[in-house]
């Protein structure tokens, strides 16, 4: 064999044994990195300006970018424009901090849960499974139609959009409506 065959030959094998990686989808027009945390991620989101800035406002930037590991149900812009006019200008206020906190902190869950974790205890439950969330919320997690639903105290029912954007400390999930915790 010359030269020129054997390195063509051991350029495919290396091909063909090289281990193939899923990419990550696109949020919000912008590439998710697995090698960049929650925030580094979240900042290039279109589709997320509003939680960033409430993560901003309720001091969450340093928290979210520590090693975790951290399931994040990210709402997007528009779950946040569902909420009552006026609802997000008043959480970002200085004096609501603390409820804002409370709101944001409901959307976090101390583990790195992809979506077959948590389709899996949805199934080991019998169809719905407790979580308790960061922020001390109980949601419910369903399935309906392959597609992962997290019912919050106050019975509103986020969808989730977009599953499995893996972080360097954790994993995203993309919603389409804020959870709120209950009274």
């Amino acid at each position: 064999m010359t030269p020129r065959i054997l390195m063509s030959s051991a350029l495919a094998l290396a091909c063909l044994s090289a281990p193939v990686l899923a990419e990550n989808p696109m949020v919000g027009g912008a590439a998710m990195y697995d090698d960049k945390t929650i925030v580094e991620n979240a900042v290039n989101s279109e589709d997320h300006t509003t939680l960033v800035a409430a993560v901003k406002a309720a001091g969450l930037v340093d928290t979210l970018n520590s090693e975790g590991p951290f399931t994040v149900f990210a709402p997007t812009n528009e779950a946040f424009d569902k909420l009552p006019e006026g609802t997000v200008e008043e959480l970002l206020k200085p004096e609501n901090k603390d409820m804002l906190t409370k709101i944001l902190t409901c959307h976090v869950v101390a583990a790195n849960a992809m979506a077959s974790d948590i389709n899996k205890m949805i199934a080991d439950d019998g169809g719905a499974h407790t979580v308790t969330t960061v922020g001390g919320c109980e949601f419910t997690v369903m399935n309906k139609d392959d597609k992962i639903m997290i019912k919050d105290g106050m019975g509103n029912v986020a969808n989730v959009t977009i599953a499995d954007v893996k972080q360097s400390n954790g994993v995203i999930h993309v919603i389409d409506t804020v959870l709120m915790p209950a009274e």
